[in-house]
């Protein structure tokens, strides 16, 4: 919370034009292309993080699909992680986020923004049609970002286990599985702390469908899981 002050006191000559502007385009999404509602979200987004000490250290983007129509699958460490991700992707991409978020302000109108689909974890129907709806999304071109842990991390930088029904609709889709690795997200807002910090976000080589193809959703996950571990070890995240 004291960052989140931070961020907004260091920048407060430009908070009334920019929460007005935001606030429009989460209005009015279909007056505006995606990739101009994305650079209102990163021109904002890099504000923010100069005024709360943080710096975006982005790994991999070349391992970006250069064609549109992927899903990122990140390890989930709290509010900030989609911000630090905007910040270091190059594309624009849209998220599944679960109902609870997607009613915080501001956050709201970011995933407004992005056209995001909001997940109630505890209907089944309404999970299902999500899943459809990105998969559609997906085959149209848009790219998605789902957290397979489906709730934040109680551990730093260590993930919980990934869902297999979370790679349900990159499978029906049949898109490339962007793992990406965060690493000291969760010290951004989660700590109290409001000293420089470094985030990094690292983009993993694509999971081609042919490669998971004949694997069942949980062993994708697994999958998935183990490369981020392996980066987060490699880059001197983890801590025993």
């Amino acid at each position: 919370m004291k960052r989140i002050i931070m961020m907004i006191l260091r920048n407060l000559p430009l908070v009334p034009f920019a929460w007005c502007k935001l606030c429009w385009y989460a209005s009015h999404v279909d007056r505006y292309t995606e990739e101009k509602r994305y650079a209102l979200l990163k021109m904002i987004d890099g504000r923010a993080n100069k005024g709360g000490n943080i710096t975006i250290d982005a790994h991999g983007t070349e391992n970006i699909p250069q064609q549109n129509g992927f899903i990122f699958y990140p390890n989930h460490q709290g509010l900030y992680d989609v911000l630090a991700i905007i910040q270091a992707c190059p594309v624009p991409f849209s998220v599944v986020a679960k109902q609870e978020i997607g009613n915080i302000p501001f956050l709201k109108q970011v995933f407004a923004c992005m056209k995001a689909f909001v997940i109630d974890r505890e209907d089944i129907k309404q999970s299902m049609q999500v899943i459809i709806n990105v998969t559609k999304e997906v085959k149209k071109g848009r790219n998605y970002l789902i957290f397979a842990e489906g709730t934040r991390s109680k551990k730093g930088n260590h993930p919980q286990e990934f869902k297999g029904g979370s790679f349900k609709a990159a499978m029906k889709a049949k898109c490339p599985v962007v793992p990406v690795a965060l690493i000291d997200s969760y010290k951004s807002f989660d700590t109290g702390s409001v000293a420089p910090l470094t985030v990094q976000v690292h983009f993993l080589e694509p999971i081609p469908y042919e490669e998971y193809k004949d694997m069942k959703s949980t062993e994708i996950a697994a999958e998935v899981k183990r490369r981020i571990e392996e980066t987060i070890k490699a880059y001197g995240g983890w801590e025993e």
